[in-house]
């Protein structure tokens, strides 16, 4: 069966806009791309011309998540594969796709109704090599993609199906957790390159947000340190310090972006390689550490 190869590109909504631009330069290290003339502000992370594209339109939640495939054959087959399974596919328009800054995409919605698109060709930055605005070695991106996103679904089984079986991506484990005390529940971890999972997800229902984080991986353990103290300089809220995570044994922290949902900054992700990989069940999310701070 065909499947998505990367996390290409995060659309998100905003309220505010230049605490984006402030919080995404200032204190993720992003670079600016580009803004388009509806105020949606590209910024980028690697070779890649842009990762995110933040749109002024105020829901502080995900606006869509774009999945790459190889090629034209791919895309075609990826919508085949989803009108088999009974979702509906609109194909691009040409405008769209140079919105996008890709030579082709098609629009869907998974189970829980979140908008994904596929694509691909992306525009991609060679000519300008990728330079933070902070003095940081860089990301963790190219073919294992911008990170990953832990999202809420409607039903988890139906979505793990879809993800699975639709979507071609593959299951690296799943981990229980318990949060806030007394509330248990189960997460599954998906893979579709070597990096240890490109999206996870729970089932809520009426979540207030669809997103709940995305990751950036650093190229250093140093950059993910300096960033934890400069949140605290800066007054960015963070909601779990350092610790090192179970499952993909990423050392990271959680801060608070404008919009209200997280980022995992962290470094040291584990790989995977297919060719061994076994699933695995985790009944804690961490190692050490990610403990709540005093917000």
């Amino acid at each position: 069966m065909a499947s998505v190869t990367q996390f290409g590109y995060l659309g998100l909504s905003v309220s505010d806009i230049n605490a984006w631009e402030r919080f995404a330069t200032q204190t993720l290290g992003l670079q600016i791309s580009g803004r388009e003339d509806d105020g949606t502000l590209l910024l980028r992370t690697d070779e890649y011309h842009h990762r995110f594209l933040v749109h002024p339109t105020g829901k502080d939640d995900l606006a869509y998540i774009g999945w790459e495939v190889i090629g034209e054959h791919e895309l075609r087959a990826m919508a085949d594969q989803l009108r088999a399974a009974g979702v509906e596919v609109r194909q691009g328009t040409p405008e769209e796709a140079r919105a996008r800054g890709v030579v082709d995409v098609m629009m869907f919605k998974d189970p829980s109704g979140n908008p994904s698109e596929i694509f691909y060709g992306p525009l991609m930055a060679f000519n300008a090599p990728f330079q933070s605005p902070r003095p940081i070695s860089g990301f963790v991106a190219g073919a294992q993609g911008l990170g990953h996103m832990v999202v809420t679904m409607d039903d988890f089984e139906t979505s793990v199906n879809f993800y699975r079986d639709v979507l071609g991506m593959r299951i690296s484990d799943y981990v229980e957790v318990e949060r806030p005390p007394g509330n248990r529940f189960r997460l599954a971890f998906f893979h579709c390159n070597p990096r240890h999972h490109t999206i996870a997800f729970y089932a809520k229902s009426n979540p207030p947000k669809r997103l709940n984080h995305f990751m950036l991986q650093t190229n250093s353990v140093d950059d993910v340190g300096a960033t934890f103290y400069l949140c605290q300089d800066q007054g960015v809220p963070i909601t779990r310090g350092i610790g090192r995570h179970t499952n993909d044994h990423m050392m990271s922290f959680y801060m608070v972006t404008p919009s209200g949902f997280e980022v995992e900054y962290g470094w040291g992700g584990r790989v995977v390689d297919d060719a061994t990989w076994q699933v695995q069940y985790h009944q804690s999310g961490s190692m050490w550490g990610h403990r709540p701070l005093n917000r």
